[in-house]
């Protein structure tokens, strides 16, 4: 199983990334300032790594109760990374329609779009993470 510090050091890694990303990406393609989607990615962040850390932590748990912490493969991750997007888009979509004075439909389309995104980066973010930290074998 992961440690406390492991966690950590996985949610500050993910959200940093995300963060730098999404503001520059998220300003160009929405056509909102920089700053604001900056401002929202860094509320959102806040949201993300607080239910990442509390997500991945309880994943663990499952992960030894009942897989044993075996081989994490792409069926797996890809598993974790939709319901983890699916917790998000609705947490994110209240957070979107106030800070940008949207209407909840504006914002499902903005916070879809986030989450699309947001798949594909929990993906390769996580599957690259297992590499580079592979979780430790207990005997």
């Amino acid at each position: 199983m992961r440690t406390f510090s492991d966690r950590l050091r996985h949610t500050i890694l993910f959200e940093a990334i995300a963060v730098a990303l999404v503001a520059v990406g998220g300003g160009l393609i929405t056509g909102h300032g920089m700053m604001s989607i900056g401002a929202l990615s860094l509320m959102l962040s806040l949201i993300a790594m607080t239910l990442n850390l509390i997500y991945n932590w309880l994943f663990d748990l499952w992960d030894r109760a009942y897989r044993a912490m075996a081989r994490r493969g792409a069926g797996l991750r890809a598993v974790h990374a939709i319901l983890f997007e699916a917790v998000m888009l609705v947490a994110g979509l209240f957070v979107t329609a106030w800070w940008l004075e949207l209407s909840y439909r504006d914002a499902l389309m903005l916070d879809l779009g986030f989450a699309v995104f947001f798949l594909i980066y929990a993906f390769c973010f996580n599957w690259t993470y297992d590499v580079v930290f592979p979780v430790p074998r207990t005997a």
